[in-house]
């Protein structure tokens, strides 16, 4: 079960008509089963995901797409100056550049995504265009600011003031050393039913502070940061995005899921793999969230710290993962 050590609620306002699915997010279950019509249902990564999924829920109550619903729920971490892991006001890399990643999935199975892209407060909009506007699924850096102004975004300084104190701050010794839970890896992803049944994911991030000039992670590679199939249901991940990447975490574990096992269960092993692949492990920290056809959910991480946030039942919790490791 997972540990429900504390919860968050906000309210949420149902149109008429409009319900949540009544399951537990810990439940077990054989895997997808039956779709659900007219039950949307919202999950999304750490504490900030709480607004997120706020927003998200205004266009689902209404009958909106779940792909318009997840690109506006993490639009809202993308703006906020307080989520220094995404969007403006993320850290810096060790240049003192502040470079992000995006992607987008829908229900058709089509993805955008962008990566090393200054400039640009909302990748995930860019990612969305990437998807809808030309034959790619992925753009990078000058290309992927190229085509964002060309498509009417604007170019603005996302490097704030607090940010680049504390980049100045961290140049004096100039070391880097991932810690874990520490807020330079909080990316946010999310996934969403909306009341057709139909699956959609976003994941957006400024990475890790003070990476190497270039680095890009997990967040806007298909099945590894996101992957959704809307026969199945969708999975993300957050943390170490180098740790993803080698076992493609996300589409493991709706494969794992189309097999039959839960969004617990699969989220479970899929943060096992790491455990078997890669041999220090348990310097980093990764969380994953999953959700299948039938609107259930499931958590998992690594360590203990990764909280998600999930919508449902008429209410928007904050839930606390349980962990491979114990505290």
């Amino acid at each position: 079960m997972i540990n429900r050590r504390r919860f968050i609620f906000q309210s949420l306002s149902l149109g008429a008509g409009v319900g949540l699915l009544g399951l537990s997010s810990c439940a077990r279950g054989k895997g997808p089963s039956k779709t659900i019509t007219g039950q949307p249902v919202v999950i999304s990564t750490w504490r900030h995901g709480l607004a997120a999924n706020q927003a998200a829920w205004e266009i689902l109550k209404n009958g909106g797409r779940a792909l318009d619903a997840v690109e506006a729920g993490v639009r809202v971490s993308e703006a906020d100056p307080e989520v220094m892991s995404v969007g403006y006001g993320g850290h810096p890399d060790r240049e003192g550049r502040v470079t992000l990643d995006a992607c987008i999935m829908d229900e058709t199975g089509n993805a955008g995504a962008v990566c090393f892209l200054e400039h640009i407060m909302h990748p995930i909009s860019v990612a969305r265009l990437v998807m809808e506007k030309t034959p790619h699924v992925m753009l990078s850096g000058q290309g992927a600011l190229d085509f964002a102004l060309a498509n009417g975004f604007v170019q603005q300084n996302l490097l704030t003031e607090k940010a680049k104190a504390l980049w100045e701050e961290w140049l004096v010794e100039a070391k880097y050393k991932p810690v874990i839970n520490i807020e330079n890896h909080d990316t946010i992803s999310m996934i969403a039913i909306d009341a057709a049944g139909n699956i959609s994911g976003a994941c957006t991030t400024s990475g890790m502070a003070y990476k190497m000039h270039g680095r890009v992670g997990d967040s806007p590679i298909i099945g590894a940061g996101l992957y959704c199939d809307n026969e199945v249901g969708g999975a993300a991940a957050t943390g170490q995005g180098e740790m993803v990447m080698k076992t493609l975490g996300s589409f493991l574990i709706v494969e794992l899921m189309r097999n039959g096992a839960s969004p617990q269960e699969a989220c479970e092993e899929a943060v096992k793999r790491i455990v078997k692949k890669i041999p220090n492990y348990q310097d980093y920290q990764i969380g994953y969230i999953a959700i299948d056809k039938s609107g259930q959910a499931g958590a998992y991480c690594l360590h203990p710290g990764f909280d998600y946030a999930l919508a449902q039942n008429d209410k928007n919790q904050l839930i606390d993962a349980p962990s491979f490791l114990n505290d």
